[in-house]
């Protein structure tokens, strides 16, 4: 009797630890890079957990990460899957072995766009800033030095044209976000500066800035692209999965992203269109390699 009891208790045991450990197998986390912090981060991508929860066999869980967090949160297999800019992407890759599994297909001012690039710009004021020679010697501020869209970008194209930002700018510093960089240029805080597209367009249609108050710096054209801009253009934002992420769930997780719509609370709530397979992102660790930053620093 008391042996029957015995086996009866292992058996309840062993069948919670086995219901708490598939739970735990079935709990995925996606890291999200919270350039703006993570409230807005949440505010943005949280829906999208619930709509792959709905979807895929599992729970899944956005994790907002700070600049310093994402690769330390890949290192450790904090976690599962991650959403950070293009450049970060090809550093996981590198570094840690990452995958790409889908691009994402960004919304802006109601356009699905798959790349974006960086713009350089200064104020319309400024006489004598009209070409990119015109910014030796000049003030010039960016993003961050990790930020692909609001400096790495630029610096390519900095370069390509015999400018060396460490060199001869006057003074380079880093505003932090975007919007700082933009309301510098416009208070003469700096001479000249960049950041992501669309941002200047996105500040202006929000009544914040005007568009006339500025001076686009090399500016380009790229097939149909509708906004501003000075540099190449890349691929968007990638989902990629951590190395130790099956190839399995993330092909689930992939058929599930491709099946969102626009008009779904998790597009609208991330201000994207979709998600399609993965772009190319050689042209992305080329530029790596060529400025020595990401993982060939």
């Amino acid at each position: 009797m008391v042996m029957k009891k015995m086996v009866v208790s292992v058996i309840i045991i062993s069948s919670i630890f086995l219901s708490n450990f598939c739970f735990a197998e079935n709990t995925y986390k996606i890291g999200v890079l919270a350039k703006n912090g993570p409230v807005k981060a949440l505010k943005m991508w949280k829906s999208t957990g619930e709509y792959l929860t709905a979807k895929v066999a599992g729970n899944f869980e956005i994790v907002p990460l700070g600049f310093d967090a994402v690769f330390p949160a890949i290192e450790k297999g904090e976690v599962d899957f991650f959403l950070v800019n293009s450049s970060m992407f090809i550093t996981a890759k590198v570094n840690y072995g990452a995958k790409a599994i889908a691009t994402m297909i960004n919304s802006r001012q109601g356009k699905p766009l798959k790349s974006f690039g960086g713009v350089i710009f200064t104020s319309e004021e400024n006489d004598e800033i009209n070409s990119t020679g015109d910014l030796a010697g000049k003030t010039f501020m960016a993003v961050k030095k990790s930020s692909f869209g609001g400096w790495q970008m630029a610096y390519m194209e900095l370069l390509s044209q015999g400018i060396d930002p460490f060199k001869d700018f006057s003074k380079l510093e880093f505003g932090g976000k975007h919007d700082n960089v933009v309301l510098a240029i416009q208070n003469g805080v700096a001479d000249a500066g960049t950041v992501r597209t669309d941002t200047l367009e996105r500040m202006a249609a929000s009544g914040i800035i005007e568009l006339s108050e500025f001076k686009i710096i090399s500016s380009k054209k790229h097939g149909d692209f509708p906004f501003v801009h000075s540099t190449a253009l890349y691929p968007e934002w990638p989902i990629a999965k951590t190395k130790g992420t099956s190839d399995q769930i993330a092909e689930t997780v992939v058929g599930a992203l491709k099946q969102l719509t626009p008009s779904d609370k998790a597009a609208k709530d991330a201000k994207i269109m979709g998600w399609t397979d993965a772009l190319d992102y050689k042209g992305v660790e080329d530029l790596q390699i060529k400025l020595k930053v990401g993982a060939y620093k």
